[in-house]
């Protein structure tokens, strides 16, 4: 039981980090064109 008062604020320490992360991402426009950059890799120099 006592495992609980060390895992629960470690695992929500994590959500945040991981939403944190994912909204950088966003705001940083890393979703912004998926299509052209799955089309660039297949486009030759």
């Amino acid at each position: 039981m006592d495992i609980l008062y060390l895992l629960i604020p470690l695992s929500v320490v994590l959500v945040l980090f991981i939403l944190g992360a994912f909204g950088w991402a966003i705001y940083r426009g890393q979703f912004e064109d998926v299509d052209r950059e799955g089309q660039r890799i297949l486009e030759h120099d």
